[in-house]
């Protein structure tokens, strides 16, 4: 064949390009994949530590609506439903990489992320053996993509290819040091796609004013709730010198907006009248030492004086520790912003679910274009979702190449 003549052009390396590739690849389609990076993967590489979070055993359509955020929180339905936590994991189990369960369901490679890249390529490779074939161009920027009607050109490091079918996947702008642009976003605008407002998410989020007294104490961290809004989630949350993190803060970023408090319980296994309860059984205790024996002792430390409570409880009012009792429980930060796309795990927003098929995630009014993983308004939760996503919709795209 023409070299410059494909079935499929898959503009990304990352998980959701390699998805649809091997499972393109597999169905006998010839495929070209084109990526700027000089290698696959490199967002894998660096998830879960260099471990891989690879998927998450409650990825799944029962939670798709409350745990993928989306202008349609039931377009991720069909594809996650099609393709599941559990179909990832047999392909995991099949190239003999072992994995464990850490909390709330998610999974890690006990070894390398790197093990989850060379398990994609080589089923991208078994592609020959199924008729099909996937090429790839590593370090190749794309210069211009064109489309007459029937066919899609691109243009990279003064090559040229051709194919029917053009699938984006290059992911959204979160960080730009690996080399993340909103080029996914550009592309789908030149074809009519509308977008919806990208903006960093799973992001740790900056203090500034009476807050920034909390940076003395970078470093630490405590099992927490985090709240905005009706939205709540109880896992660990990090001070650092710029502000909140941590995997409970990381979750709330994404329902957090400018403006909106963010609330903390340090006590999340407290329930209202501990300390006054308290007061009747160690009256000769202060909430310094109680808090202690919660909290690690600088973070207890400064909670007391932020409470203004130095005195033994039997000599504070009822009224007194009721309200420090309210504070605790939900203590209120004014996030002054977030760390951004340098910091930020995901992207939320992006090409607009309601131009696309949840079937094939093709564009309804462009025949041949496909719009997957993280380039689309479907963003997860922390904790494998995000992966579950990539794997789901690029395998939509693919069986249907």
């Amino acid at each position: 064949m023409n070299p410059g003549n494909y079935d499929a052009i898959i503009l990304g390396a990352g998980g959701a390009g390699l998805m649809c590739a091997l499972m393109a690849g597999q169905n006998g389609r010839r495929v070209l994949v084109i990526d700027h990076a000089t290698d696959p993967g490199k967002k894998i590489l660096i998830s879960g530590g260099g471990r891989c979070n690879f998927t998450n055993v409650n990825a799944t359509t029962t939670h798709a609506q409350e745990r993928y955020l989306s202008a349609n929180p039931h377009f991720a339905k069909s594809a996650l439903g099609r393709y599941t936590p559990t179909d990832f994991i047999e392909m995991v189990k099949a190239h003999g990489i072992t994995f464990h369960e850490k909390t709330l369901g998610q999974l890690f490679c006990d070894g390398s992320a790197r093990q989850i890249v060379e398990m994609l390529m080589d089923e991208c490779d078994r592609s020959v053996a199924c008729g099909g074939h996937v090429d790839f161009a590593f370090n190749a920027p794309v210069n211009e993509v064109s489309h007459d009607g029937s066919v899609y050109s691109v243009t990279y490091n003064g090559l040229h290819a051709s194919a029917p079918s053009l699938v984006i996947a290059t992911g959204g702008p979160s960080i730009p040091k690996m080399g993340a642009t909103g080029f996914a976003y550009d592309l789908a605008r030149q074809f009519g796609l509308k977008i919806v407002e990208p903006r960093p998410a799973l992001v740790p989020l900056t203090l500034g004013g009476d807050d920034v007294l909390f940076r003395e104490l970078s470093g630490l961290s405590a099992d927490v709730v985090a709240r905005c809004g009706k939205t709540e989630f109880r896992e660990a949350a990090l001070l650092t010198h710029k502000g909140l993190s941590g995997p409970a803060v990381l979750q709330i970023s994404s329902y957090w907006r400018p403006g909106q408090p963010v609330g903390i319980d340090f006590v999340p296994d407290k329930t209202p009248g501990w300390l006054r309860i308290l007061k009747r059984e160690k009256p000769r205790s202060n909430i310094k030492a109680v808090l202690a024996g919660e909290l690690s002792g600088r973070l207890a430390e400064r909670l007391a004086e932020r409470l203004g409570a130095s005195g033994n409880l039997a000599d504070t009012q009822d009224r007194a520790l009721e309200e420090a009792e309210r504070h605790l429980a939900n203590w209120t930060f004014m996030p002054n912003g977030s760390e951004g796309y340098a910091k930020a795990e995901v992207t939320l927003g992006g090409i607009a679910t309601d131009a696309l098929s949840q079937q094939t995630m093709e564009a309804k009014k462009v025949p041949g274009l496909y719009c997957i993983g993280e380039a689309v308004d479907v963003t997860g939760w922390l904790g494998g979702y995000n992966f579950q996503w990539a794997w789901a919709s690029g395998m939509a795209a693919g069986q249907s190449l």
